[in-house]
């Protein structure tokens, strides 16, 4: 997506306004090119092809998605309320991505499958752009609930092989079991993400600039498809194409329709391409054509980083 990029170098941000690009767009190119931050987070490449909710379910139900080569069921858990198991739903939104996101960065960074929570993981979501405090906090400790007691598999088929990952994402809560504010802090010193899922990540990482996530951090759509992209594109063997059926496979999630699930589609995609200069993707009728193209993150950036 070079033309926002290439407008605001060349004639600043006013220009790219005039041009007629959605301001969401612009805004969002503008922080990921000033921003000189070089981390790298990581993302197990399950979660590049199927991805949590966007919006909250009732908390009985279980969340599923299949795509070409995954299938992604996340099932609620339960907590004690005076006595009796209560269902507190699956994870969603963008507050579960960057969790997560925070969880397997650091796990991949340490080597360990114990992530020290805390103040560090408030100090990363507030270099996130996540504030500290009132309704952000609060949304912040209900997504840790939610994923400490979700379970979760992932059924992959790949070259005639089939695997699965069935289990936890971390094997101890990430909060205290405690809504008193005589406690302190909402969080655990450390959480210990499940063996399993460690595992998985371990092998198959995919590295992303954290810069990108800060400038895109509250759409979780926009966040999945810059996921994808940066699985996907450098990989390729040449151009491929992917019908909208698809995309509404994988992406469209809450969206029954195909016309309605399109222009959110395209929307986010434009701010995912914001974030990614070098993603080669073209939109046309039928889906999208997608060109072999420079990974978000350098190999020896990666390699650095870890």
């Amino acid at each position: 997506m070079g033309t926002v990029h290439e407008l605001i170098e060349k004639h600043g941000r006013g220009a790219a306004l005039q041009a007629e690009i959605d301001r969401r767009v612009v805004d969002a190119a503008m922080r990921y090119m000033s921003d000189e931050d070089g981390d790298v987070g990581f993302v197990y490449s399950g979660w590049a092809q199927a991805a949590l909710p966007h919006r909250r379910l009732p908390d009985e139900h279980t969340w599923q998605i299949q795509t070409e080569k995954v299938t992604l069921l996340v099932e609620p858990g339960r907590r004690l309320v005076d006595g009796r198991p209560v269902l507190v739903g699956v994870p969603y939104g963008s507050r579960a991505r960057l969790i997560m996101l925070y969880l397997q960065t650091e796990a991949l960074r340490t080597g360990s499958r114990e992530v020290e929570l805390g103040r560090s993981l408030r100090a990363w979501l507030a270099r996130m752009g996540i504030p500290h405090g009132g309704k952000s906090i609060k949304e912040v400790r209900e997504q840790a609930e939610r994923i400490s007691r979700c379970r979760l598999t992932f059924h992959i088929q790949q070259g005639g092989r089939a695997g699965l990952i069935n289990q936890h994402i971390v094997d101890t809560a990430l909060f205290l079991d405690s809504d008193d504010p005589a406690q302190g802090s909402l969080f655990l010193e450390t959480a210990r993400l499940s063996e399993t899922f460690f595992e998985q990540l371990q092998r198959h990482p995919v590295p992303i600039e954290e810069a990108a996530i800060r400038a895109i951090n509250n759409n979780s759509m926009a966040l999945d498809i810059y996921c994808w992209l940066a699985y996907r594109l450098h990989v390729l063997p040449g151009a491929r194409s992917v019908s909208w059926k698809a995309l509404h496979a994988q992406f469209g999630g809450g969206f029954g329709r195909l016309d309605h699930f399109r222009p959110r589609f395209l929307e986010n995609l434009a701010l995912a391409l914001a974030v990614y200069r070098d993603a080669r993707v073209e939109v046309g009728t039928k889906g999208l054509s997608l060109e072999p193209s420079r990974p978000p993150v350098p190999p020896r950036a990666m390699i650095g980083s870890r």
